[in-house]
Protein backbone atom coordinates (compact mmCIF):
# COMPACT_ATOMS: atom_id res chain seq x y z
CA UNK A 1 0.00 0.00 0.00
CA UNK A 2 1.13 3.53 -0.82
CA UNK A 3 -0.26 6.58 0.96
CA UNK A 4 -0.22 9.99 -0.71
CA UNK A 5 -0.87 13.26 1.13
CA UNK A 6 -1.00 16.71 -0.47
CA UNK A 7 -1.16 19.84 1.68
CA UNK A 8 -2.90 22.59 -0.26
CA UNK A 9 -3.68 26.14 0.77
CA UNK A 10 -7.33 25.24 1.34
CA UNK A 11 -7.50 21.48 1.87
CA UNK A 12 -5.35 18.46 2.63
CA UNK A 13 -6.04 15.57 0.27
CA UNK A 14 -5.16 11.97 0.98
CA UNK A 15 -5.33 8.66 -0.87
CA UNK A 16 -4.45 5.03 -0.33
CA UNK A 17 -3.31 3.16 -3.45
CA UNK A 18 -2.94 -0.62 -3.57
CA UNK A 19 -1.84 -2.55 -6.67
CA UNK A 20 -2.40 0.54 -8.81
CA UNK A 21 -5.96 1.08 -7.57
CA UNK A 22 -7.32 3.89 -5.37
CA UNK A 23 -8.95 2.20 -2.36
CA UNK A 24 -9.65 5.20 -0.11
CA UNK A 25 -9.66 9.01 -0.34
CA UNK A 26 -10.09 11.94 2.03
CA UNK A 27 -10.28 15.73 1.86
CA UNK A 28 -10.08 17.90 4.99
CA UNK A 29 -9.64 21.66 5.55
CA UNK A 30 -6.09 22.92 6.13
CA UNK A 31 -5.52 24.59 9.48
CA UNK A 32 -2.81 27.12 8.60
CA UNK A 33 -2.04 27.66 12.27
CA UNK A 34 -1.32 23.96 12.78
CA UNK A 35 -0.06 22.42 9.55
CA UNK A 36 1.39 19.36 11.23
CA UNK A 37 -1.83 18.75 13.15
CA UNK A 38 -3.82 19.03 9.92
CA UNK A 39 -1.68 16.43 8.20
CA UNK A 40 -1.72 14.06 11.13
CA UNK A 41 -5.48 14.15 11.71
CA UNK A 42 -6.04 13.61 7.97
CA UNK A 43 -3.66 10.65 7.93
CA UNK A 44 -5.27 9.00 10.97
CA UNK A 45 -8.75 9.31 9.51
CA UNK A 46 -7.58 8.07 6.10
CA UNK A 47 -6.01 4.93 7.63
CA UNK A 48 -8.89 4.04 9.95
CA UNK A 49 -9.87 0.44 9.26
CA UNK A 50 -6.75 -0.36 7.22
CA UNK A 51 -3.78 -2.51 8.19
CA UNK A 52 -0.93 -0.04 8.84
CA UNK A 53 1.67 -2.78 8.55
CA UNK A 54 0.89 -3.05 4.83
CA UNK A 55 1.99 0.52 4.11
CA UNK A 56 5.17 0.45 2.01
CA UNK A 57 5.68 4.20 1.78
CA UNK A 58 4.07 7.53 2.56
CA UNK A 59 4.64 10.26 -0.05
CA UNK A 60 4.02 13.73 1.28
CA UNK A 61 3.69 17.04 -0.54
CA UNK A 62 4.12 19.83 2.00
CA UNK A 63 3.92 23.62 1.93
CA UNK A 64 6.08 24.02 5.05
CA UNK A 65 9.19 25.37 3.31
CA UNK A 66 7.29 27.44 0.74
CA UNK A 67 5.11 29.08 3.39
CA UNK A 68 8.11 29.88 5.58
CA UNK A 69 9.71 31.81 2.70
CA UNK A 70 6.56 33.51 1.40
CA UNK A 71 5.41 34.52 4.89
CA UNK A 72 8.94 35.59 5.93
CA UNK A 73 9.05 33.14 8.84
CA UNK A 74 12.52 31.79 8.19
CA UNK A 75 15.51 31.47 10.52
CA UNK A 76 18.15 34.19 10.70
CA UNK A 77 21.09 33.22 8.50
CA UNK A 78 24.70 34.35 8.57
CA UNK A 79 26.30 34.35 5.12
CA UNK A 80 30.02 34.02 4.41
CA UNK A 81 30.53 34.82 0.73
CA UNK A 82 33.75 34.79 -1.25
CA UNK A 83 32.70 36.45 -4.49
CA UNK A 84 36.04 37.25 -6.08
CA UNK A 85 36.31 40.04 -8.65
CA UNK A 86 33.54 41.11 -11.02
CA UNK A 87 30.35 40.97 -8.90
CA UNK A 88 29.00 43.74 -6.67
CA UNK A 89 28.60 42.51 -3.11
CA UNK A 90 25.30 44.29 -2.45
CA UNK A 91 23.76 42.29 -5.31
CA UNK A 92 24.56 39.03 -3.47
CA UNK A 93 23.64 40.06 0.09
CA UNK A 94 20.65 38.04 1.24
CA UNK A 95 21.27 36.88 4.82
CA UNK A 96 20.56 38.66 8.07
CA UNK A 97 24.31 39.25 8.28
CA UNK A 98 26.51 39.06 5.18
CA UNK A 99 30.28 38.85 5.48
CA UNK A 100 32.25 39.14 2.24
CA UNK A 101 35.75 37.75 2.48
CA UNK A 102 38.79 38.15 0.23
CA UNK A 103 40.41 35.48 -1.93
CA UNK A 104 39.04 33.56 -4.89
CA UNK A 105 39.22 30.47 -7.07
CA UNK A 106 39.12 30.66 -10.87
CA UNK A 107 36.83 28.78 -13.27
CA UNK A 108 39.23 25.83 -13.45
CA UNK A 109 39.45 25.45 -9.68
CA UNK A 110 42.86 27.10 -9.26
CA UNK A 111 43.33 29.08 -6.06
CA UNK A 112 44.31 32.57 -7.26
CA UNK A 113 44.20 34.25 -3.85
CA UNK A 114 44.23 32.28 -0.63
CA UNK A 115 41.73 32.27 2.24
CA UNK A 116 42.17 34.88 5.00
CA UNK A 117 41.27 32.94 8.15
CA UNK A 118 41.13 36.06 10.34
CA UNK A 119 38.21 37.35 8.24
CA UNK A 120 36.35 34.11 8.85
CA UNK A 121 37.02 34.22 12.59
CA UNK A 122 35.77 37.79 12.76
CA UNK A 123 32.61 36.68 10.98
CA UNK A 124 32.08 33.98 13.61
CA UNK A 125 32.38 36.57 16.38
CA UNK A 126 29.79 38.75 14.63
CA UNK A 127 27.36 35.87 14.22
CA UNK A 128 27.72 34.90 17.88
CA UNK A 129 27.08 38.48 18.93
CA UNK A 130 23.90 38.54 16.81
CA UNK A 131 22.79 35.11 18.15
CA UNK A 132 22.73 33.62 14.65
CA UNK A 133 22.97 29.82 14.52
CA UNK A 134 22.19 29.06 10.85
CA UNK A 135 24.82 29.62 8.18
CA UNK A 136 25.63 29.33 4.52
CA UNK A 137 29.13 29.39 3.05
CA UNK A 138 29.47 30.11 -0.66
CA UNK A 139 32.65 30.67 -2.63
CA UNK A 140 32.83 31.37 -6.34
CA UNK A 141 33.57 28.33 -8.50
CA UNK A 142 33.31 26.02 -5.48
CA UNK A 143 31.91 23.38 -7.83
CA UNK A 144 35.38 23.26 -9.36
CA UNK A 145 37.21 23.41 -6.03
CA UNK A 146 35.30 23.30 -2.70
CA UNK A 147 38.44 23.60 -0.56
CA UNK A 148 37.61 27.04 0.88
CA UNK A 149 34.00 26.16 1.73
CA UNK A 150 35.12 23.00 3.52
CA UNK A 151 37.80 24.87 5.53
CA UNK A 152 35.31 27.56 6.55
CA UNK A 153 32.76 24.94 7.64
CA UNK A 154 35.43 23.36 9.87
CA UNK A 155 35.86 26.71 11.62
CA UNK A 156 32.06 26.88 12.08
CA UNK A 157 31.84 23.30 13.36
CA UNK A 158 29.96 24.23 16.55
CA UNK A 159 27.09 25.73 14.58
CA UNK A 160 24.22 24.06 12.71
CA UNK A 161 22.92 24.05 10.07
CA UNK A 162 25.71 25.01 7.67
CA UNK A 163 24.99 24.86 3.95
CA UNK A 164 28.01 24.73 1.65
CA UNK A 165 27.34 26.18 -1.79
CA UNK A 166 28.98 23.38 -3.75
CA UNK A 167 26.52 20.82 -2.33
CA UNK A 168 23.30 22.46 -3.58
CA UNK A 169 23.88 21.99 -7.32
CA UNK A 170 26.52 21.25 -9.93
CA UNK A 171 25.39 24.20 -12.07
CA UNK A 172 27.65 27.24 -12.30
CA UNK A 173 25.39 30.28 -11.65
CA UNK A 174 27.06 31.92 -8.64
CA UNK A 175 24.25 34.34 -7.61
CA UNK A 176 21.69 31.53 -7.79
CA UNK A 177 24.02 29.34 -5.70
CA UNK A 178 24.23 32.07 -3.04
CA UNK A 179 20.43 32.43 -2.84
CA UNK A 180 19.82 28.66 -2.88
CA UNK A 181 22.32 28.12 -0.06
CA UNK A 182 20.74 30.95 1.93
CA UNK A 183 17.22 29.53 1.54
CA UNK A 184 18.37 26.01 2.45
CA UNK A 185 19.67 27.23 5.81
CA UNK A 186 16.75 29.65 6.27
CA UNK A 187 14.09 26.90 6.11
CA UNK A 188 16.22 24.16 7.68
CA UNK A 189 14.92 24.55 11.24
CA UNK A 190 11.26 24.88 10.20
CA UNK A 191 11.35 21.82 7.98
CA UNK A 192 13.34 19.70 10.42
CA UNK A 193 10.92 20.48 13.28
CA UNK A 194 8.09 19.40 10.99
CA UNK A 195 9.97 16.22 10.01
CA UNK A 196 10.70 15.37 13.65
CA UNK A 197 7.00 15.66 14.50
CA UNK A 198 6.06 13.43 11.58
CA UNK A 199 8.58 10.77 12.62
CA UNK A 200 7.54 10.89 16.28
CA UNK A 201 3.88 10.52 15.43
CA UNK A 202 4.64 7.60 13.13
CA UNK A 203 6.33 5.83 16.02
CA UNK A 204 3.39 6.45 18.32
CA UNK A 205 0.95 5.08 15.73
CA UNK A 206 3.17 2.08 14.99
CA UNK A 207 3.71 2.99 11.34
CA UNK A 208 7.09 1.81 10.07
CA UNK A 209 6.71 2.91 6.45
CA UNK A 210 9.34 4.94 4.62
CA UNK A 211 8.49 8.62 4.25
CA UNK A 212 9.22 10.51 1.03
CA UNK A 213 8.85 14.21 0.30
CA UNK A 214 7.80 15.66 -3.07
CA UNK A 215 10.33 17.89 -4.85
CA UNK A 216 9.68 20.70 -7.32
CA UNK A 217 10.87 18.52 -10.23
CA UNK A 218 7.99 16.07 -9.78
CA UNK A 219 10.09 13.46 -7.99
CA UNK A 220 10.58 12.45 -4.39
CA UNK A 221 13.42 12.10 -1.91
CA UNK A 222 13.49 10.27 1.39
CA UNK A 223 12.99 12.19 4.61
CA UNK A 224 16.67 12.06 5.62
CA UNK A 225 17.72 13.70 2.35
CA UNK A 226 14.95 16.29 2.70
CA UNK A 227 16.24 17.20 6.15
CA UNK A 228 19.65 17.95 4.64
CA UNK A 229 18.28 19.83 1.61
CA UNK A 230 14.88 21.24 2.58
CA UNK A 231 15.22 23.87 -0.16
CA UNK A 232 14.38 21.04 -2.58
CA UNK A 233 10.88 20.80 -1.04
CA UNK A 234 9.93 24.31 -2.20
CA UNK A 235 6.90 24.20 -4.53
CA UNK A 236 6.31 20.51 -3.94
CA UNK A 237 2.56 21.26 -4.12
CA UNK A 238 2.50 22.12 -7.83
CA UNK A 239 4.74 19.11 -8.47
CA UNK A 240 2.15 16.84 -6.86
CA UNK A 241 -0.57 18.43 -9.00
CA UNK A 242 1.42 17.85 -12.16
CA UNK A 243 2.16 14.23 -11.32
CA UNK A 244 -1.52 13.66 -10.50
CA UNK A 245 -2.65 14.94 -13.89
CA UNK A 246 0.06 12.86 -15.58
CA UNK A 247 -0.99 9.73 -13.72
CA UNK A 248 -4.71 10.10 -14.33
CA UNK A 249 -4.75 11.72 -17.80
CA UNK A 250 -1.69 10.54 -19.78
CA UNK A 251 -1.10 12.06 -23.23
CA UNK A 252 1.67 12.38 -25.83
CA UNK A 253 0.38 15.68 -27.25
CA UNK A 254 1.06 19.37 -26.64
CA UNK A 255 -1.28 20.14 -23.77
CA UNK A 256 -2.39 22.60 -21.12
CA UNK A 257 -2.61 21.16 -17.60
CA UNK A 258 -4.58 22.89 -14.84
CA UNK A 259 -5.07 22.34 -11.14
CA UNK A 260 -7.82 24.65 -9.90
CA UNK A 261 -7.81 24.60 -6.12
CA UNK A 262 -9.54 26.64 -3.48
CA UNK A 263 -6.89 29.36 -3.35
CA UNK A 264 -4.86 29.18 -6.58
CA UNK A 265 -4.80 27.77 -10.07
CA UNK A 266 -1.56 26.06 -11.13
CA UNK A 267 -0.76 26.02 -14.85
CA UNK A 268 1.58 23.56 -16.61
CA UNK A 269 2.37 22.70 -20.21
CA UNK A 270 3.39 19.60 -22.12
CA UNK A 271 5.40 19.49 -25.35
CA UNK A 272 4.63 16.20 -27.12
CA UNK A 273 3.59 14.80 -23.75
CA UNK A 274 6.81 15.88 -22.00
CA UNK A 275 6.68 18.54 -19.25
CA UNK A 276 8.25 21.95 -19.76
CA UNK A 277 11.09 22.54 -17.34
CA UNK A 278 12.83 25.49 -15.70
CA UNK A 279 16.28 25.38 -17.35
CA UNK A 280 18.14 27.26 -14.60
CA UNK A 281 15.97 26.79 -11.51
CA UNK A 282 12.81 28.13 -9.91
CA UNK A 283 12.19 31.58 -8.47
CA UNK A 284 10.63 31.77 -5.02
CA UNK A 285 9.77 35.20 -3.68
CA UNK A 286 12.56 37.50 -4.85
CA UNK A 287 15.17 34.74 -5.06
CA UNK A 288 16.31 32.99 -8.25
CA UNK A 289 17.52 29.53 -7.25
CA UNK A 290 19.23 26.44 -8.66
CA UNK A 291 16.34 24.21 -7.54
CA UNK A 292 15.32 22.25 -10.62
CA UNK A 293 11.61 22.23 -11.27
CA UNK A 294 8.78 21.55 -13.66
CA UNK A 295 7.68 24.81 -15.29
CA UNK A 296 4.57 26.04 -13.50
CA UNK A 297 2.78 29.32 -12.94
CA UNK A 298 0.39 29.91 -10.07
CA UNK A 299 -2.32 32.58 -10.13
CA UNK A 300 -4.51 33.76 -7.27
CA UNK A 301 -7.72 32.27 -8.61
CA UNK A 302 -9.61 29.40 -7.03
CA UNK A 303 -12.98 28.16 -5.91
CA UNK A 304 -12.74 30.13 -2.67
CA UNK A 305 -11.27 33.36 -4.07
CA UNK A 306 -13.13 36.45 -2.91
CA UNK A 307 -15.32 38.30 -5.44
CA UNK A 308 -15.83 42.05 -5.64
CA UNK A 309 -17.39 44.46 -8.14
CA UNK A 310 -15.01 47.24 -9.14
CA UNK A 311 -15.83 49.89 -11.74
CA UNK A 312 -18.75 47.81 -12.96
CA UNK A 313 -16.62 44.69 -13.51
CA UNK A 314 -16.32 41.38 -11.69
CA UNK A 315 -13.01 40.98 -9.87
CA UNK A 316 -12.10 37.51 -8.59
CA UNK A 317 -9.11 37.07 -6.26
CA UNK A 318 -6.22 37.11 -5.91
CA UNK A 319 -6.94 36.79 -2.19
CA UNK A 320 -8.91 34.14 -0.38
CA UNK A 321 -10.62 35.85 2.57
CA UNK A 322 -11.94 32.65 4.12
CA UNK A 323 -14.63 30.05 3.48
CA UNK A 324 -17.25 30.56 0.77
CA UNK A 325 -20.18 32.76 1.83
CA UNK A 326 -22.44 29.68 1.84
CA UNK A 327 -20.35 28.16 4.64
CA UNK A 328 -20.15 31.28 6.79
CA UNK A 329 -17.33 33.09 4.99
CA UNK A 330 -17.15 36.88 4.66
CA UNK A 331 -17.18 37.22 0.84
CA UNK A 332 -18.94 35.68 -2.19
CA UNK A 333 -16.76 33.16 -4.06
CA UNK A 334 -16.90 31.09 -7.25
CA UNK A 335 -17.98 28.16 -5.08
CA UNK A 336 -21.09 30.16 -4.14
CA UNK A 337 -21.76 30.68 -7.84
CA UNK A 338 -21.50 26.94 -8.46
CA UNK A 339 -23.87 26.16 -5.58
CA UNK A 340 -26.36 28.80 -6.78
CA UNK A 341 -26.47 27.18 -10.23
CA UNK A 342 -26.76 23.74 -8.59
CA UNK A 343 -23.57 22.61 -10.34
CA UNK A 344 -22.39 21.21 -7.02
CA UNK A 345 -24.82 19.84 -4.49
CA UNK A 346 -25.43 21.12 -0.97
CA UNK A 347 -28.48 21.21 1.29
CA UNK A 348 -31.07 23.98 1.41
CA UNK A 349 -29.39 26.24 3.98
CA UNK A 350 -26.11 26.37 2.05
CA UNK A 351 -27.97 26.99 -1.21
CA UNK A 352 -29.88 29.83 0.42
CA UNK A 353 -26.68 31.52 1.63
CA UNK A 354 -24.95 31.05 -1.74
CA UNK A 355 -27.98 32.52 -3.53
CA UNK A 356 -27.91 35.46 -1.14
CA UNK A 357 -24.24 36.16 -1.93
CA UNK A 358 -24.92 36.19 -5.69
CA UNK A 359 -27.96 38.43 -5.17
CA UNK A 360 -25.83 40.94 -3.26
CA UNK A 361 -23.30 41.05 -6.08
CA UNK A 362 -26.01 41.06 -8.76
CA UNK A 363 -27.66 44.18 -7.36
CA UNK A 364 -24.57 46.19 -8.27
CA UNK A 365 -24.87 45.09 -11.90
CA UNK A 366 -28.67 44.79 -12.14
CA UNK A 367 -28.44 41.03 -12.55
CA UNK A 368 -30.39 38.18 -10.98
CA UNK A 369 -28.55 35.80 -8.66
CA UNK A 370 -28.46 33.14 -11.40
CA UNK A 371 -27.17 35.51 -14.07
CA UNK A 372 -24.59 36.86 -11.62
CA UNK A 373 -23.41 33.30 -10.90
CA UNK A 374 -23.08 32.61 -14.63
CA UNK A 375 -21.08 35.82 -15.08
CA UNK A 376 -18.74 34.81 -12.23
CA UNK A 377 -17.93 31.47 -13.88
CA UNK A 378 -17.56 33.11 -17.30
CA UNK A 379 -15.15 35.62 -15.75
CA UNK A 380 -13.20 32.80 -14.13
CA UNK A 381 -12.87 31.10 -17.52
CA UNK A 382 -11.80 34.36 -19.17
CA UNK A 383 -9.12 34.94 -16.52
CA UNK A 384 -7.65 31.49 -17.05
CA UNK A 385 -7.76 31.92 -20.85
CA UNK A 386 -6.08 35.33 -20.71
CA UNK A 387 -3.24 34.08 -18.48
CA UNK A 388 -2.59 30.99 -20.57
CA UNK A 389 -2.56 32.99 -23.82
CA UNK A 390 0.06 35.33 -22.33
CA UNK A 391 2.16 32.40 -21.09
CA UNK A 392 2.05 30.66 -24.47
CA UNK A 393 3.10 33.87 -26.18
CA UNK A 394 6.09 34.12 -23.86
CA UNK A 395 7.01 30.43 -24.13
CA UNK A 396 6.87 30.50 -27.92
CA UNK A 397 9.10 33.58 -28.10
CA UNK A 398 12.10 31.67 -26.71
CA UNK A 399 13.63 28.16 -26.76
CA UNK A 400 11.41 25.46 -25.28
CA UNK A 401 13.03 23.45 -22.49
CA UNK A 402 11.56 20.13 -21.42
CA UNK A 403 12.63 17.69 -18.74
CA UNK A 404 14.22 15.68 -21.56
CA UNK A 405 15.86 18.20 -23.89
CA UNK A 406 16.04 21.65 -25.44
CA UNK A 407 13.65 21.76 -28.41
CA UNK A 408 15.00 24.15 -31.04
CA UNK A 409 12.31 25.82 -33.14
CA UNK A 410 9.47 24.12 -31.24
CA UNK A 411 6.22 26.08 -31.04
CA UNK A 412 3.79 24.92 -28.41
CA UNK A 413 0.35 24.35 -29.95
CA UNK A 414 -1.93 22.77 -27.29
CA UNK A 415 -4.30 20.14 -28.60
CA UNK A 416 -6.19 19.55 -25.35
CA UNK A 417 -6.68 20.66 -21.74
CA UNK A 418 -6.48 18.33 -18.74
CA UNK A 419 -7.89 19.69 -15.50
CA UNK A 420 -8.06 18.58 -11.86
CA UNK A 421 -9.15 20.18 -8.59
CA UNK A 422 -12.49 20.79 -6.89
CA UNK A 423 -14.07 22.93 -9.67
CA UNK A 424 -12.75 20.71 -12.50
CA UNK A 425 -16.08 19.23 -13.57
CA UNK A 426 -17.82 22.63 -13.50
CA UNK A 427 -15.09 24.44 -15.43
CA UNK A 428 -14.60 21.77 -18.11
CA UNK A 429 -17.43 22.91 -20.45
CA UNK A 430 -16.52 26.58 -19.89
CA UNK A 431 -12.85 26.09 -20.79
CA UNK A 432 -13.74 23.80 -23.68
CA UNK A 433 -15.74 26.68 -25.14
CA UNK A 434 -13.16 29.39 -24.36
CA UNK A 435 -10.21 27.54 -25.91
CA UNK A 436 -12.13 25.57 -28.55
CA UNK A 437 -10.17 22.52 -27.39
CA UNK A 438 -11.25 19.21 -25.86
CA UNK A 439 -11.08 19.47 -22.06
CA UNK A 440 -10.84 16.42 -19.80
CA UNK A 441 -11.09 15.75 -16.08
CA UNK A 442 -10.39 12.38 -14.43
CA UNK A 443 -12.32 10.26 -12.02
CA UNK A 444 -11.32 11.26 -8.46
CA UNK A 445 -10.33 14.70 -9.83
CA UNK A 446 -10.92 16.22 -6.38
CA UNK A 447 -7.93 14.33 -4.86
CA UNK A 448 -5.72 14.08 -7.95
CA UNK A 449 -2.78 15.90 -6.34
CA UNK A 450 -2.70 13.34 -3.54
CA UNK A 451 -2.64 10.64 -6.23
CA UNK A 452 0.29 12.46 -7.84
CA UNK A 453 2.12 12.60 -4.53
CA UNK A 454 1.51 8.89 -3.92
CA UNK A 455 2.75 7.74 -7.31
CA UNK A 456 5.78 10.01 -7.77
CA UNK A 457 9.07 8.17 -7.66
CA UNK A 458 12.54 9.45 -6.62
CA UNK A 459 14.48 11.76 -8.96
CA UNK A 460 18.07 12.96 -8.98
CA UNK A 461 20.48 14.97 -11.12
CA UNK A 462 24.28 15.16 -11.16
CA UNK A 463 26.77 17.30 -13.06
CA UNK A 464 30.23 15.87 -13.79
CA UNK A 465 33.20 17.99 -14.83
CA UNK A 466 36.53 16.51 -15.92
CA UNK A 467 39.67 18.55 -16.60
CA UNK A 468 42.22 16.12 -18.01
CA UNK A 469 45.08 18.64 -18.04
CA UNK A 470 44.68 18.97 -14.25
CA UNK A 471 43.66 15.30 -13.99
CA UNK A 472 40.59 16.18 -11.91
CA UNK A 473 37.00 14.91 -11.84
CA UNK A 474 34.22 16.53 -9.81
CA UNK A 475 30.56 15.76 -9.05
CA UNK A 476 29.54 18.55 -6.65
CA UNK A 477 26.09 17.15 -5.79
CA UNK A 478 27.76 14.00 -4.42
CA UNK A 479 30.80 15.84 -3.05
CA UNK A 480 33.10 13.77 -5.27
CA UNK A 481 36.45 15.39 -6.09
CA UNK A 482 39.15 13.02 -7.27
CA UNK A 483 42.11 12.50 -9.59
CA UNK A 484 41.79 10.79 -12.99
CA UNK A 485 44.11 9.72 -15.78
CA UNK A 486 45.08 12.28 -18.45
CA UNK A 487 43.50 9.98 -21.06
CA UNK A 488 40.05 10.08 -19.43
CA UNK A 489 37.44 10.27 -22.22
CA UNK A 490 33.87 11.46 -22.69
CA UNK A 491 32.68 7.84 -22.87
CA UNK A 492 34.34 7.06 -19.53
CA UNK A 493 32.64 10.12 -18.04
CA UNK A 494 29.20 9.10 -19.35
CA UNK A 495 29.56 5.55 -18.02
CA UNK A 496 30.70 6.80 -14.61
CA UNK A 497 27.93 9.41 -14.47
CA UNK A 498 25.27 6.77 -15.13
CA UNK A 499 26.69 4.52 -12.41
CA UNK A 500 26.78 7.40 -9.93
CA UNK A 501 23.26 8.64 -10.68
CA UNK A 502 21.91 5.11 -10.19
CA UNK A 503 23.71 4.81 -6.85
CA UNK A 504 22.38 8.23 -5.87
CA UNK A 505 18.82 7.21 -6.78
CA UNK A 506 19.06 4.09 -4.62
CA UNK A 507 20.35 6.19 -1.70
CA UNK A 508 17.24 8.42 -1.81
CA UNK A 509 14.78 5.54 -2.01
CA UNK A 510 14.54 4.30 -5.61
CA UNK A 511 14.46 0.55 -6.12
CA UNK A 512 17.09 -0.90 -8.45
CA UNK A 513 14.68 -2.29 -11.06
CA UNK A 514 12.74 0.99 -11.35
CA UNK A 515 15.68 3.30 -12.11
CA UNK A 516 15.38 5.18 -15.40
CA UNK A 517 18.76 6.91 -15.78
CA UNK A 518 19.79 9.00 -18.77
CA UNK A 519 22.47 11.40 -19.98
CA UNK A 520 20.84 14.74 -20.74
CA UNK A 521 23.91 16.78 -21.63
CA UNK A 522 27.42 15.92 -22.86
CA UNK A 523 30.30 18.09 -24.09
CA UNK A 524 34.01 17.62 -24.66
CA UNK A 525 36.32 20.47 -25.67
CA UNK A 526 40.03 20.51 -26.43
CA UNK A 527 42.00 22.93 -24.26
CA UNK A 528 44.72 24.59 -26.29
CA UNK A 529 47.77 26.54 -25.15
CA UNK A 530 49.82 28.03 -27.95
CA UNK A 531 49.84 25.45 -30.74
CA UNK A 532 49.35 22.42 -28.49
CA UNK A 533 46.36 20.58 -27.02
CA UNK A 534 46.93 20.39 -23.27
CA UNK A 535 43.89 18.33 -22.37
CA UNK A 536 40.11 18.04 -22.54
CA UNK A 537 37.31 19.85 -20.71
CA UNK A 538 34.50 17.27 -20.32
CA UNK A 539 31.04 18.03 -18.95
CA UNK A 540 28.26 15.48 -18.48
CA UNK A 541 24.83 15.78 -16.90
CA UNK A 542 22.81 12.72 -15.87
CA UNK A 543 19.38 12.42 -14.32
CA UNK A 544 16.72 10.11 -13.00
CA UNK A 545 13.73 11.81 -14.60
CA UNK A 546 10.29 12.14 -13.00
CA UNK A 547 8.05 9.13 -13.39
CA UNK A 548 5.25 7.11 -11.84
CA UNK A 549 5.43 4.05 -9.62
CA UNK A 550 2.19 2.75 -11.18
CA UNK A 551 -0.16 3.75 -13.97
CA UNK A 552 -3.80 4.18 -13.02
CA UNK A 553 -6.88 3.06 -14.87
CA UNK A 554 -10.20 4.91 -14.79
CA UNK A 555 -12.51 6.87 -17.04
CA UNK A 556 -11.79 10.36 -18.34
CA UNK A 557 -14.58 12.87 -18.73
CA UNK A 558 -14.90 15.61 -21.31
Amino acid sequence: MIVGLDMGGTNIDGVIIEDGNIINTIKKPTNRDDLFGSIWSTLKELLTGYDKTKIDRINLSTTVSTNAIVENKTSSVGMIIQSGPGIANDFLACGDENVFISGYVDHRGNVIEGLNLSEVKNAVKLFKKKNIDSFAVVTKFSTRNPENEIRIKEILENFSPITMGHTVSGKLSFPRRVYTSYLNSAVHSTFNDFAANIKKSMEIEGINALIFILKADGGTMNMNTAEEKPVETILSGPAASFMGITAMLPTDKDAILLDVGGTTTDIFFLADGVPLFEPLGIKIGKYNTLVRAIYSVSIGLGGDSSINIKNGKVKIGPKREGKPYAFGGPQPTPTDAMITLELIGYDHDYKKKAHESMSLLGKELNLSAEDMAKLVLETMGNMIKYKIDKLLEKINSQPVYTIKELLYGKKLEPKLINIIGGPAEVLTPILKDKFNLPCYYPENYHVANAVGAALARPTAEITMHVDTSKKTLSVPELEIYEKVDRNYSLNFAKERALRLIKESAISIGETKDEIDAEIIEENSFNMVRGFYTTGKDIRVKAQIKPGLIHQLGGDNNA
